[in-house]
């Protein structure tokens, strides 16, 4: 089971604890399946808490959720998978996972069940909770507005309540008539309105003055182990063309600095990089542009407002298979979020060292202060008070 860390402060505005919800001792089962979902379920408990101070949490959590008190019954790895393939030889074990949540749940009833992402596993296992008489919520839309809509259909058979970070997907989820609350995201709420970037160097102990390039392919095994190579190689080229030109690499936990560091023994020995930990924010308002797997790390990224090029790679076979689904124009969530190409993708076959370094070079040496009204709108668009808001929309659905 994960080790607990340190308790960290969420920072929200908690509702205010009145006699009888103080005395009350509900239960919520929770499941996340990555870090992002642990981020989330940590500021959902510290506003429940907030309210039910003796309330108890179970399920599968992270790191951050289990420093305020989560029983974790799985490691949340368990669920970190993406693609066919990878999918696939973890089945079996999968499926185990989730019957012994099912009989857990089932046996010892929450108040509710809240999902978090990992909708592949959660929505299986909400199904099965909501059939039982168990009022289920899922906390992120799974991306039914860009491929296989007619899932809608298996949320609606699966949730009570579907809790939205974007504003778009609540209008997707009205037009079907399916429960849905749009909370706003709690990156907009913890990450301030500017971030400065001497202030992150100083702290990180990086270079003052020099160009600083953030490697970022991924928190998943998979994609670090498909992204790694045209990224180091990459720099490699950047490198060559200016000296002066600083690598750092954020890693969110010593299994992903293992394996970047053995991909980059291989690919690119000799290319001095600084790789720091569990900074990933930090490391981020240090540089001066980001190379970088897609994912929920790219809003985060516009957040902190740096100027970004954007890859992503499946497994060939998962792509072929898919690719024909998806109707969307981007993949990104700074260009969904204003409907344009504000930043650069590169998507399977067009990651390559000739299309990444001619996009890398002009956001590193061109002026793109233009960005940040844009990343500015993303921000006060979703800066609604996340973990609050959601934890209102759980309570009231306890309340039915």
């Amino acid at each position: 089971m994960t080790k607990t860390v340190e308790k960290q402060a969420i920072l929200q505005t908690s509702p205010i604890i009145n006699s009888s919800t103080a005395q009350q001792s509900p239960v919520f089962g929770l499941v996340v399946g990555e870090h992002s979902g642990d981020t989330l379920g940590a500021g959902l408990m510290s506003s429940l808490i907030s309210v039910y101070p003796n309330a108890k949490f179970i399920g599968i959590g992270g790191p951050k959720m289990q420093a305020l008190g989560f029983e974790s019954l799985f490691e949340m790895e368990e669920l970190s998978v993406m693609g066919i393939f990878e999918v696939l030889g973890r089945l079996k074990r999968l499926f185990h996972v989730k019957d012994c949540l099912a009989a857990q749940f089932i046996n010892n009833r929450p108040d509710v069940f809240i999902g978090i992402d990992a909708p592949d596993f959660n929505l299986r296992l909400e199904r099965q909770l909501k059939k039982a008489g168990i009022k289920t919520v899922h906390y992120v839309s799974p991306s039914v507005w860009a491929w296989r809509e007619k899932r809608i259909f298996t949320i609606e058979a699966a949730t009570d309540m579907v809790l939205s970070l974007l504003p778009f997907e609540k209008d997707f989820y009205d037009k079907y008539e399916v429960p849905c609350t749009f909370v706003g995201h709690p990156l907009a709420d913890d990450i301030p309105f500017h971030s400065d970037k001497r202030e992150a160097r100083q702290a990180l102990n990086l270079p003052l003055d020099k160009k600083i390039l953030a490697l970022m392919p991924g928190s998943r095994g998979g994609e670090l182990s498909r992204l790694t190579e045209p990224f180091l190689l990459s720099a490699v080229q950047l490198l060559a063309q200016d000296p002066q030109l600083h690598f750092v690499v954020p890693m969110i936990s010593d299994k992903r600095t293992e394996q970047f560091s053995q991909l980059k023994e291989k690919i690119a020995p000799n290319l001095a990089v600084t790789i720091i930990t569990n900074k990933t924010q930090q490391v981020m308002a240090a540089s001066d542009c980001l190379l970088m797997a897609s994912g929920t790390v790219t809003l985060e990224a516009a957040l902190v407002k740096r100027p970004m090029v954007i890859c992503y790679k499946f497994n060939a076979f998962t792509y072929h298979m898919f690719k024909g689904l998806v109707k969307l124009e981007w993949f990104s969530l700074p260009n969904l979020l204003t409907k344009k190409t504000l930043v650069p993708e590169l998507l399977q076959g067009k990651v390559s060292v000739d299309n990444i370094v001619p996009l890398v070079k002009e956001r590193l040496y061109q002026d793109q202060s233009s960005l940040e009204d844009e990343y500015m709108k993303i921000h006060l668009a979703l800066k609604q008070n996340a973990s609050q808001e959601a934890a209102k929309a759980v309570m009231d659905l306890m309340s039915k």
